[in-house]
């Protein structure tokens, strides 16, 4: 009878959904992230459920016997730390859980814009009742960026409310089933201004850190609005910021900031044509038990010896297509 792996989960305050079902088929230690390095000693697999918390590079050198990491989020970037690049340590993901719930999140920012709901709230405050003009979403054009799973189900969704959609990924293709049409990455400021809004839904990785920069930001229409569900540091933020201030971009609905949580120092904060949410895209009430359940699969899948799911390249920062 082979000896229950030793799963070391990264909870922090959080309550692990499925702990009791997990204690059945392991060892399993629940730290936080200064207990972090006691409890990886020995240990055969991380469970990052906190998957905010800091403290994995500081501990890896307790992390002698690791085998497998999980991540129960879409991004990994901040796990792309040399020392686990380089080693043998299998790294997967929630990748699935999330694609839904994003997809109807740049739905919602694409209407907020389009029906203008912030004039129809600051109105409503002030009890007045002044109409004013609107635009459809339908025939509009829409360029993801990010042609992973959170970007096709985004792009289907808003080809069902009959948008115009294409999408920008590593290399240039045509005949996409969700985009049709797909830019390389390195033609983002050429093919920028042809489109009523921008999605930016990749991984962050050291190709896409920036890839929303100043020139990128000067092709946009005037009359383009941007939307970051993928990760703050996927755009110039003070460039963003001032485009956005100076009215050479027509808005933004940011989820994703460079320093989270936002300062209270920063100035999107007080601009009227940006919507701000805490990083809270990929979240639905019914996730924590897929979350869970997906682990709990993967898990088996493990001890059998079958190949698991949402393996990620950690050369290329996320799960390969």
């Amino acid at each position: 009878m082979q000896p229950q792996p030793v799963i070391t989960v990264l909870a922090g305050n959080k309550p692990v959904t499925g702990l009791c079902e997990l204690q059945r088929e392991a060892e399993v230690r629940v730290t936080d992230a200064a207990g972090l390095p006691h409890a990886l000693a020995g240990a055969d697999i991380l469970y990052l459920w906190d998957f905010f918390a800091d403290g994995v590079r500081r501990a890896w050198p307790a992390a002698g016997s690791l085998q497998w990491i999980h991540v129960p989020a879409a991004g990994v970037d901040k796990l792309m730390f040399p020392e686990l690049v380089a080693s043998d340590v299998v790294l997967t993901n929630a990748r699935g859980v999330f694609d839904r719930p994003m997809a109807e999140h740049v739905l919602a920012a694409l209407l907020h814009f389009a029906k203008n709901f912030g004039r129809a709230l600051a109105q409503q405050q002030q009890k007045q009742w002044n109409r004013y003009a609107t635009s459809d979403l339908a025939g509009a054009s829409v360029l993801v960026a990010g042609t992973g799973s959170i970007g096709r189900c985004t792009a289907r969704l808003l080809t069902a409310v009959g948008m115009q959609v294409q999408g920008l990924g590593r290399t240039a293709r045509t005949g996409d089933p969700d985009f049709g049409t797909v830019h390389a990455s390195a033609d983002f400021a050429a093919v920028a201004g042809n489109f009523d809004y921008v999605v930016l839904a990749a991984p962050l990785t050291p190709a896409s850190r920036g890839m929303l920069g100043r020139e990128v930001l000067a092709a946009l229409k005037p009359t383009a609005v941007v939307i970051n569900v993928g990760r703050g540091a996927l755009a110039d933020e003070a460039a963003l910021e001032e485009a956005l201030r100076t009215g050479q971009l027509a808005g933004a609905a940011l989820d994703v900031f460079e320093t989270e949580p936002l300062p209270e120092s920063s100035g999107l904060w007080a601009l009227e044509n940006v919507l701000i949410t805490p990083h809270l895209s990929g979240d639905a009430t019914h996730q924590l038990p897929l979350l869970a359940q997906q682990f709990a699969d993967n898990l088996a899948a493990w001890k059998s010896g079958r190949p698991m799911m949402n393996v990620v390249d950690k050369k290329l920062g996320f799960v390969a297509s």
